[in-house]
């Protein structure tokens, strides 16, 4: 197989995206951890079942931080960092991942100079800004995978509230991934039918608050560590989208260089992705109140970014 993807990051999200890029068979993985034997291990037990679901997928790990054997990788997906606790915001993780983002897209940009990167470490849009300065990349080939999970997450309360199929649910949230994040209500629909037609607007507020607070939810059940299914098979999504050229729109987490009035952050909007990375920058006709939100939003993780010092 011709495609190399490594994901720095073993652990439940990052082996889990492992499974379902597998699954897909467009790429040769490479699993890499600080911890010894633990990537290995997985990497192993994974490859042991392509026989059973049939795909022919070449699956190693490297412990101990083993950057060498991303060399040459087309994608480098970021899971690596500290998740969140119950009681713990995104941000409050920004110090010890910034550390820890910033030394893997150093030392991988070495040895896969032509790659495209995507970032799932919280807080999201301040880690891929970090990435992008650190590996001094043009913009279009480091991403931040959020708004396709936000989406997701939507559309699957949506789904539980009307009976529906997820498949005919389209919701779209913008923004930085975190509480301000911006539900599209107004341009989300059921089979083109506009969500404030098929349900009460008390009913569709409180699948907005559930949408943005989704990953919370998720922690307090868990207890320890944060999701890990969905977000990995967003970034199964974006990297299927990029190896295939499919010019696929979704919301991702972009770098703003005008678009929505904003510039110099990363940021969720709907991104066309393909070969190049982030092909174009899809800007909404919103009003005055969904402008209103996201310029809030923004300002948020502007002011995160500005942390980091860069």
């Amino acid at each position: 197989m011709s495609k190399k993807v490594s994901i720095i990051g073993a652990g439940m999200t990052g082996s889990t995206t492992a499974h379902w890029l597998a699954q897909r068979e467009i790429a040769d993985l490479v699993l890499v951890d600080v911890v010894e034997g633990m990537p290995e291990g997985k990497a192993l037990d994974l490859l042991e079942a392509m026989p059973v679901i049939g795909k022919d997928v070449s699956i190693t790990g490297a412990g101990g931080a083993g950057f060498e054997a991303t060399a040459g990788s087309d994608i480098i997906v970021i899971t690596a960092g500290l998740p969140r606790k119950p009681g713990m915001s995104r941000d409050d993780l920004l110090a010890a991942n910034s550390e820890i983002v910033g030394k893997v897209a150093e030392e991988t940009i070495k040895l896969s100079p032509d790659a495209i990167y995507i970032v799932l470490t919280n807080p999201l849009d301040v880690m891929t800004y970090l990435t992008w300065k650190k590996t001094g990349l043009p913009p279009n080939r480091v991403i931040g995978q959020a708004g396709i999970l936000d989406s997701a997450r939507m559309r699957a309360f949506v789904a539980l509230a009307l009976n529906v199929s997820v498949e005919n649910i389209n919701c779209y949230v913008l923004g930085g991934h975190g509480d301000s994040m911006v539900p599209l209500t107004r341009h989300s629909n059921v089979a083109g039918v506009p969500l404030h037609k098929t349900m009460s607007a008390e009913l569709l507020d409180g699948i907005v608050e559930r949408t943005r607070s989704g990953g919370g939810e998720i922690v307090k059940l868990l207890k320890q560590g944060s999701a890990y299914y969905a977000p990995s098979a967003a970034i199964a999504q974006m990297v299927e989208a990029i190896l295939k050229d499919k010019q696929l729109i979704v919301p991702a987490a972009v770098y703003m260089q005008g678009e929505y009035g904003l510039k110099d952050i990363y940021f969720g909007a709907p991104a066309q992705l393909g070969a190049n990375g982030v092909e174009k920058i899809i800007e909404y006709d919103l009003n005055d109140e969904e402008m209103a939100a996201l310029k809030q939003s923004a300002e948020g993780v502007a002011a995160n970014t500005a942390k980091l010092g860069l």
